[in-house]
């Protein structure tokens, strides 16, 4: 929602919890999802690539967050970035079940 998406990453007192790719089970196919654990919500963003990598031969220049995880970082030093795929799912109202794999 346009209303509820403004700065939802910007509080000062939310904690990363934890990061990490995904394969993220839909109706007929499997979605590469990398997911932030914060401690009030949990962010499901979708992994995309850019067909193009970014101008010269030398990614290592391109500037990074130093807190990201070193995955992260070469996967956006490679052109790639995530999209936010849903609306934030607070913990409150997360329920987490075993399942057999596929």
């Amino acid at each position: 929602r346009e209303n509820s998406s403004e700065n939802i990453l910007s509080s000062a007192n939310r904690l990363l919890l934890h990061e990490g790719r995904l394969m993220l089970a839909e109706s007929t196919r499997l979605l590469d999802v990398y997911l932030f654990l914060f401690d009030d919500f949990l962010l499901i963003t979708k992994i995309k690539r850019n067909k193009k990598k970014y101008g010269g031969s030398d990614t290592s220049l391109i500037p990074v967050c130093p807190s990201l995880t070193p995955e992260l970082q070469s996967f956006i030093r490679e052109g790639g970035f995530c999209t936010v795929l849903d609306q934030p799912i607070p913990l409150d109202r997360l329920i987490l079940k075993n399942v057999e794999p596929v």
